[in-house]
């Protein structure tokens, strides 16, 4: 394993729209094979990797009950969303060698695996990418949260989430120019000051299991093997601020 963040397996939450590219929806093949080409760097490293994929590429549950939808039945078709995103990723990943499994926290057994903790943890023992679909399998938990909660349960040495920005700042850098970023911050922080990293539910359980949250740009080349070697630019999230 590369020398850089001591993290042999780690979670990576890709959102449904780091999957658009420049698109206004859907997804872009570009895009894909970039994330790809990427977590196959990371792997051949001897790095484990899991994945959660949001689906606000496809389908935002909250905005739509926000316009009027039920919020039970809007966060089932997100989850769906979610599913449509883990097998694009896994053709991805697949035509380019790497072996992967998508479990579902919603059966549907025609398309991919139902999620059984023990399966997950032989598959990326056998070194295969994991990609986790529909979120808990519960609505009104976020994809956030989903990562999180998986993030721990494959006994994950960090979770890495790829955002549109390269790190965290104190307010938004596309609407301030004064924006300041954090290298490091500490949970407590990040729920105190509202910095909308993840939601709070996330945070707090990353929190409980000490589990550090790396946030970094996913669009530049090789995102996450260069944060994973200790470069680029990024925020780490921890318990302590040292």
């Amino acid at each position: 394993m590369d020398q850089g963040l001591p993290y042999k397996r780690v979670m990576v939450k890709v959102s449904g729209e780091g999957l658009m590219g420049s698109r206004a929806y859907g997804l872009d093949g570009e895009t894909l094979l970039k994330l790809a080409r990427d977590i196959k760097g990371v792997t051949a490293a001897g790095r484990e990797v899991c994945l959660v994929i949001g689906g606000g590429n496809i389908f935002r549950g909250v905005s739509s009950a926000s316009k009027g939808m039920d919020r039970t039945t809007a966060d089932y078709m997100g989850m769906l969303a979610t599913v449509i995103n883990a097998l694009a990723v896994q053709n991805a990943l697949e035509a380019q060698g790497v072996p992967t499994r998508v479990q579902s926290a919603i059966a549907m057994s025609q398309v991919c695996e139902p999620y059984i903790r023990r399966r997950a943890m032989r598959h990326m023992e056998k070194g295969r990418v994991v990609i986790f679909a529909a979120g808990t399998g519960n609505p009104f938990f976020t994809t956030d949260t989903a990562a999180a909660l998986r993030a721990v349960e494959m006994n994950c040495h960090a979770l890495l989430k790829a955002t549109q920005v390269d790190g965290v700042y104190d307010s938004d850098p596309k609407k301030s120019p004064t924006a300041k970023r954090y290298d490091r911050l500490t949970f407590d922080k990040v729920i105190s000051d509202d910095l909308k990293v993840m939601d709070t539910a996330a945070i707090a359980l990353a929190r409980e299991n000490n589990l550090p949250i790396v946030v970094f740009a996913m669009h530049e080349e090789n995102a996450i093997a260069r944060v994973l070697e200790g470069k680029g630019t990024f925020t780490v999230i921890t318990d302590a601020a040292a």
